[in-house]
Parts: C-alpha cells; sequence; structure tokens
C-alpha cells in the first residue's frame, strides 16, 4: 500500500523545506498517579533527594569507603558501564549513515583471451588497471536516517539512566547489607552475654538443687532459657557469615573488618529528614522514569522512520579515477574515468509489509507508553510505602525503648522477688525472656528506621552523584 501522490508531493516540499522527519510531535503522557502522597510531611524541609549526593547523605566515613569500593567493583555496575559504551557505538555507526560514505578503490582486471577467439590467431592476456575515488550518499528527503539516528541516540541516552538507577540501587544496597552487619553483629553480642548470664544462672541453680533449695523444675527451666541463648547465637554468627559474603558481593570483594560497623548505634548516620516533594517533581527526575521516557521517546522516532518506507528513497553514486592498459600508465593524461549513478527506488507493492512494519511501531510505541506509566506508578508506591513507614517508625523506636526499661524493671523485681522468696522460678524466667526479646525487637526496629532513611533516599531519586 502507498500513499497518494498528493501526499507524497506535500511531505517532500515540507521535508525539504524545515529538514523535518514523519514522526509525531512527541508529548509526554499525563502522570497516573495522585497530586501527593498521602502520609507525606509538609512541614519537613531541607534540601531534596536528587539534589543531595551520597557522600553527603552517609555520615560514617567507613560506610562512604565501601560504597566507594563498591561503586569500583561491582560487576553489575560494570555491565550497565559497557551498555552504555555499546549503545554509544550503536549511535555513532548509525549517525554515520546522515554523511557521505567516500572509498578509495584500485583494481586489476586481467583476461586470458583464446586462440578461438583471437583476430590474431594467437591467445593473449589482456590488463586494464583502476584507481578512483567514490562517494555514495542517501539523500534523506523523508527523514528516515534521521528518524533511526534519534532513536539510537534515545536508546543511547537511556541506557545512561539505567546506569544511573543502577548505581542508586547500589549505593542503598551496599548501606543497608552495611547495616544489617552491624544490626546482626549487634544481636550475636546481646546472644552471647544472655548465653553468659544464663550460664550462671544455671550453676547458682544446679548448686541450690545439689543443696536441696531449688526444684529440678527450676533446674529443666533455666537450662532452657541457657541453651536457647546458646542456639540463638549460633544461628546469629551462621548470619553474620552470611551478611560478610552479601556485603562482599555487593561490593565485589572482601571488606576489611576496620571499614565494618562494631555495632548498630555507631553505624547510624546523622541525617536530616528529607523532604517529600511533589509526586511529579520528584518521579520525573528517577533515573528510571527517565530510562523509560526515552525509551518511548525511541519508539516515537521508529513511527517517522516506519512512515518514512512508503516514500521513494533517493540515493546518488559517484565515482572519479583514472583507467589504463598497463600500471606504469595509470596516472598519465587521457586516462581520467568517471561515473554518476543517481537511483531512486519507489515502493510500489510491499504485500502489506511496510503496512505492518508502520502499525508495529505504533504498538511499540503504545507498549512503551503503558511501561512508562507503569514505572511511575511503581516508583509512587515506592515512596508511598517508605513514608508510612517513617510516619511510624519513630514511635516504633520509643515504644520499643519504653518497653526494654519496662522490661529491665521487671526482670531486676522478679529477681528480687526470687531470692525473697516471694516469687517462683518460672516467674523469674519469664521476666527473663520478656527482657531478651524486648532487646531484641530494640535492635530490629533500629535497623528497620535506618533503612527507610537509606530506602527513601533511593526512591527519591538520590544517590547516583
Amino acid at each position: 500500500m502507498t500513499f497518494p501522490l498528493r501526499t507524497l508531493y506535500a511531505a517532500l516540499a515540507t521535508a525539504l523545506a524545515a529538514g523535518c522527519t514523519l514522526a509525531p510531535s512527541y508529548e509526554r503522557p499525563d502522570l497516573p498517579i495522585p497530586s501527593e502522597w498521602a502520609t507525606a510531611d509538609s512541614a519537613v524541609t531541607g534540601t531534596a533527594a536528587s539534589e543531595l549526593a551520597w557522600r553527603d547523605y552517609f555520615a560514617d566515613t567507613r560506610l562512604r569507603e565501601v560504597i566507594e569500593l563498591a561503586l569500583a567493583n561491582n560487576r553489575d555496575l560494570r555491565v550497565a558501564a559497557l551498555n552504555i559504551e555499546r549503545a554509544q557505538a550503536m549511535y555513532r555507526i548509525q549517525r554515520a549513515d546522515i554523511a557521505p560514505s567516500i572509498n578509495v578503490t584500485g583494481n586489476q582486471n586481467a583476461q586470458q583471451v583464446p586462440e578461438s577467439l583471437s583476430q590474431t590467431g594467437n591467445d593473449y592476456i589482456t590488463r586494464q588497471y583502476n584507481a578512483s575515488v567514490g562517494a555514495s550518499w542517501e539523500l534523506d528527503f523523508f527523514g528516515r536516517i534521521r528518524s533511526l539516528n534519534r532513536q539510537a541516540l534515545e536508546t543511547y541516552l537511556s541506557t545512561e539512566e539505567a546506569h544511573r538507577s543502577a548505581q542508586i540501587s547500589l549505593v542503598a544496597s551496599v548501606a543497608n547489607a552495611w547495616l544489617a552487619l552491624a544490626a546482626d553483629r549487634e544481636l550475636l553480642d546481646l546472644a552471647r552475654r544472655t548465653f553468659v548470664t544464663q550460664q550462671k544462672s544455671v550453676e547458682l541453680i544446679r548448686k541450690s538443687f545439689a543443696a536441696g533449695a531449688a526444684s529440678a523444675l527450676d533446674l529443666a527451666q533455666a537450662r532452657t532459657a541457657m541453651e536457647r541463648a546458646r542456639a540463638d547465637s549460633a544461628r546469629y554468627t551462621a548470619q553474620l557469615n552470611r551478611d560478610r559474603n552479601a556485603l562482599a558481593l555487593l561490593v565485589g570483594a572482601q571488606v576489611p573488618e576496620n571499614l565494618q560497623a562494631e555495632t548498630l548505634a555507631a553505624a547510624l548516620s546523622t541525617v536530616a529528614d528529607l523532604p517529600a516533594g511533589v509526586p511529579s517533581e520528584v518521579l520525573t527526575k528517577r533515573p528510571d522514569v527517565l530510562q523509560a521516557e526515552f525509551m518511548l521517546r525511541a519508539a516515537n522516532a521508529n513511527i517517522g522512520a516506519a512512515r518514512a518506507a512508503f516514500f521513494p528513497r533517493i540515493s546518488l553514486t559517484a565515482g572519479l579515477g583514472t583507467a589504463s592498459l598497463s600500471l606504469d600508465g595509470l596516472f598519465e593524461s587521457g586516462t581520467k574515468v568517471w561515473s554518476f549513478a543517481p537511483q531512486i527506488i519507489l515502493p510500489i507493492f510491499h504485500a502489506g509489509a511496510l503496512r505492518a512494519s508502520l502499525d508495529r511501531a505504533k504498538i511499540e510505541r503504545n507498549i512503551q507508553v503503558a511501561q512508562y506509566e507503569k514505572t511511575i506508578q511503581s516508583a509512587f508506591r515506592e515512596v508511598a510505602d517508605a513514608l508510612a513507614d517513617r510516619a511510624t517508625l519513630a514511635e516504633q523506636i520509643d515504644a520499643r525503648r519504653e518497653l526494654v526499661n519496662a522490661a529491665n524493671e521487671s526482670y531486676r523485681l522478679s529477681e528480687a522477688r526470687y531470692r525473697s522468696g516471694l516469687d517462683s522460678h518460672l516467674v523469674l524466667l519469664d521476666a527473663q525472656r520478656s527482657q531478651y526479646s524486648a532487646e531484641q525487637e530494640l535492635i530490629a526496629t533500629r535497623l528497620a528506621e535506618v533503612s527507610n532513611r537509606v530506602t527513601l533516599y533511593k526512591v527519591l531519586g538520590g544517590g547516583w552523584k
């Protein structure tokens, strides 16, 4: 199927006058998200995450060094960087089609003429030598090459955003892994201290049992608590090793011991709360959203190339050189030769292939629109979830801290009452369990709070500078 001649002439005149393409004008789709986050605190002010470099966000020098190691050695980030170089090379290849191609050629043509075809009755050999400079150029009247060039450029730009997005994710993953290692180290220390305390308690009860002052039930209960602490020590030891392995994988090398945090309390970075901002302002700056938009732009440019395929393709081929029957006379006077071969290809019948190509380009554009909208919606949810957690984490930490204080006081009173003979050992054991559990939950909540700060920094578009 071809376009009417009137359409052909109009498009040709427009293309020649303005040097434009047949790609549709790009319009960014409307954002399919609410205008604000439900749990955002409008009172929070400060530098936006997208303007805050990760080196300024993370105050701990050890963590900054670990992140530097990861950015230098992480293999996934290397792949993302190599993808940029590959896309850049493809763009340069496509861009080269805009300019004429020039080649220098030289050849010899030797032919033996047999006796049966020779006018002299003897066979002989003829030789011809040629040297020429040739040029070929497609006149891009309808913007086919420029549309393809634009598509390659947008694809290249999308890979740059993909690299930035991978860097953000890597910075956040390293920070969270580093903090998780500190939290598990603190949990292991708590389990070991609890085991030592329980072990001393078992020894005292065993002596009391031998003297007839404690029951076998008291001894069994004390041993149960001690073995639970011992099992936790072994579990957290294994988890600590897994944390080190996970951090080493992210960093791409083993992390020196002096760069690891001893406790979570010492690892907490002193940073200001990040302002959530307006969704449309924040999310459109995220690299993954920009990547999706560049892919949409590339699909939009591809429609121009598909439309241009309906119109004639005009190319010029020319050559200038010399020709001689002998090599030593190749550059003498009178041997100059030239050629000029303009060509026009007008599509007449392709069994619907051109229309199908245009339909495919439009469908791919629609797919990219859906992908862009999905990326925006996913980004909105990530920020909304992080803000929802931030809204209650401060209260959770305060409650957990008060719970630890109450559990410590309860254990102190229970121990005094047990030594006075007012309560059974079961009551004291229950107080010990509550104390141990409260301290574990406080560590977990502190980790959740600082991880939320890292996650919020990531989902708001920070971390790549």
